[in-house]
């Protein structure tokens, strides 16, 4: 439950300089060409949709073959970005975001992803400028704003921390993960009775998730509930698992500030 901390060069074709009004018109007669053909060499609606259900290492192969094919391709670009950052390729997931935005500066989608990716490498400081555009393209969506929270926290900035992740939960009172966010951020300040009563709430909202509940057991489990926090723990992870994170657990109940070490980034990672 600790902190845990990815891609294709862009294919620039090299500017061709033509002499003539014949060869002029030969460019602009190829230009077209060269495009419909990256185009009808792309996969077929059909074919992306089937991919997005491929696991991380299948859905990078193949979005990064349709990334390289067309470099101004949003859809690719952003699924390849969440494709590494499922393999734990956090840099170049940030990299391959970052190339959406070179073409589409107001991408909504790499702007969130390239913040979720920054993040995950615990570069929040990074995360900050990407998500908060995307506050300001998207004013009622609470997914920037969770995503501010944590970048925040990440670059020690708590006062904005709290106001983005309380700013998160009023745009999305009935979703998980920024109720799990704000949560995690109350931990951290050693509010573990209000982390735990958000978490209770998030962990049975529809799009809760293992990390969440897991969360949830270690907040549990740092105001000294061992046995609680052990039978929540039973529910999701194997035997040797619940071993390790409650010798964890108990390693961290002896410190003078257990809820200091409480911050965990999964919820973050899985959702907003």
């Amino acid at each position: 439950m600790c902190r845990k901390r990815a891609i294709l060069a862009t294919v620039l074709a090299p500017a061709l300089l033509m002499l003539g009004a014949q060869a002029h018109a030969g460019a602009a007669k190829t230009a077209p060409a060269a495009v419909e053909q990256a185009v009808s060499r792309k996969a077929s609606p059909a074919q992306r949709a089937e991919m997005r259900r491929a696991d991380p290492l299948a859905r990078a192969a193949f979005w990064g073959g349709e990334f390289e094919t067309d470099g101004r391709d949003a859809e690719a670009g952003v699924a390849l970005a969440q494709a590494l950052r499922a393999m734990g390729r956090y840099d170049d997931a940030a990299e391959a975001a970052g190339k959406v935005l070179m073409v589409d500066p107001d991408n909504l989608d790499a702007l969130l992803e390239s913040a979720r990716a920054h993040i995950a490498r615990g570069q929040g400081f990074y995360a900050v400028e990407p998500a908060r555009h995307a506050a300001v393209l998207a004013p009622k969506d609470w997914r920037p704003q969770s995503l501010l929270g944590v970048a925040y926290e990440q670059a020690q900035r708590e006062e904005e921390a709290t106001a983005a992740h309380r700013q998160a939960v009023a745009l999305g009172p009935n979703e998980a993960v920024p109720n799990a966010n704000y949560a995690m951020h109350l931990a951290s300040q050693g509010d573990l009775a209000g982390a735990e009563a958000l978490l209770r709430r998030a962990a049975v909202m529809p799009a809760s998730s293992i990390q969440i509940r897991q969360n949830l057991a270690l907040v549990i489990g740092l105001q000294g509930r061992i046995a609680e926090a052990e039978k929540l723990a039973r529910q999701d992870l194997p035997p040797e698992a619940v071993a390790n994170n409650l010798a964890w657990l108990r390693a961290a109940t002896s410190q003078p500030n257990p809820a200091a070490q409480s911050r965990s980034w999964e919820a973050m990672k899985s959702g907003g």
